[in-house]
């Protein structure tokens, strides 16, 4: 199964919740970089996943997100944990692209399939949403509105003419997103930005969403400078995005950047 990477077109982020998570208003939406996701039964009690990397490196998978996953929904189920999971990673790691979240996501649903009696809906999306805020997007379709601690969505309509390129920064390292999200303390004007990304979505105008408030990048400004109408972070970061309105811009643009990081132009996916 191919599990996608998504972009953030806009995150707003707000205050403490009481359940230590922030508030949030985020627009996610999937592009066409892809893992390779497959789960099958196995013989033998436990869990196996194993990994491997399009370009040859072999990622870790201690405590990997699809291991928990795969315990979760066979403790949910009622079943033994007998599951051999494989994994080729396309999508780079820890990048804000939801990677390792999207993997998850293709997992439970491959496994919640070969169960009797599968979990129903509503079952798999809280069982995702206990594994990260944005897991729950990925086993939905299209473009999602996501708020409350991110894993609470709604299907939007937004205008899908335009091409991603993606830029992955030389020598950046991200932190944790919960590292991140600890530090931010930008709680101010919340319903204000809030209401600007919704009336901007109302629009169709996605180069009026408001910038992301988790992370920023000077090169976004650049990717701006070679034609893209709008750029930012995504999540939290460090691959940083660039919307083109044609792909012939985009490549020109990629091919300028190259010198600041990896490029990759790709099309949105539904």
């Amino acid at each position: 199964m191919k599990a996608y990477a998504k972009i953030n077109l806009a995150l707003v982020v707000g205050p403490t919740r009481d359940d230590g998570k922030h508030e949030v208003v985020t627009v996610l939406q999937r592009i066409d970089l892809y893992d390779e996701v497959d789960v099958a039964r196995s013989d033998r009690k436990g869990i196996d996943v194993s990994m491997s990397s399009s370009e040859g490196a072999h990622p870790p998978v201690v405590e990997n997100i699809v291991t928990r996953a795969l315990g979760d929904l066979s403790r949910a189920a009622g079943v033994e944990p007998r599951w051999k999971a494989t994994i080729e990673k396309r999508i780079p790691i820890a990048a804000g692209l939801g990677g390792g979240s999207s993997d998850a996501a293709s997992a439970l649903r491959i496994a919640n399939e070969t169960l009797d009696e599968p979990l129903v809906d509503a079952e798999l999306h809280a069982l995702a949403a206990s594994l990260g805020s944005d897991v729950p997007f990925f086993l939905t379709l299209g473009t999602q509105l996501g708020t409350g601690d991110g894993s609470t969505l709604a299907r939007i309509e937004v205008p899908r003419d335009y091409i991603v390129l993606l830029l992955f920064p030389n020598g950046a390292v991200k932190e944790s997103t919960a590292a991140v999200y600890a530090r931010f303390d930008r709680e101010a004007r919340f319903e204000q930005r809030r209401k600007y990304l919704l009336e901007a979505l109302k629009g169709g105008d996605l180069a009026s969403l408001p910038p992301n408030d988790l992370a920023s990048s000077p090169l976004a400004a650049r990717v701006v400078e070679l034609g893209a109408f709008r750029a930012d972070v995504s999540g939290a970061g460090p691959a940083v995005y660039g919307l083109f309105a044609d792909a012939q811009h985009a490549e020109r643009a990629a091919t300028s950047l190259r010198g600041f990081g990896r490029t990759l132009v790709v099309a949105p996916a539904w």
